[in-house]
């Protein structure tokens, strides 16, 4: 019986550090995904930042040449 007792409580113990162990693997995990999609997002924003810019800059050019040739 007292066997029993023992294994009971070292394996309550086990079990909790198993569950914090895969517990501290997933939030990783989850930082590494959030971390990657906010890179991608700082990426794409400023792709259509420099889109936007080169668009204003054509426009203006063509702003210009039509004034010009009025």
């Amino acid at each position: 019986m007292a066997f029993m007792k023992a294994a009971g409580k070292w394996g309550g113990i086990f079990v909790l550090i198993a569950l914090l162990i895969t517990l501290v693997k997933s939030l990783i995990a989850f930082v590494g995904f959030v971390t990657i999609a906010i890179k991608i997002l700082i990426v794409v924003a400023f792709i259509v930042l420099i889109l936007g810019v080169g668009y204003l800059a054509l426009k203006g050019l063509s702003n210009a040449k039509r004034s010009r040739s009025e």
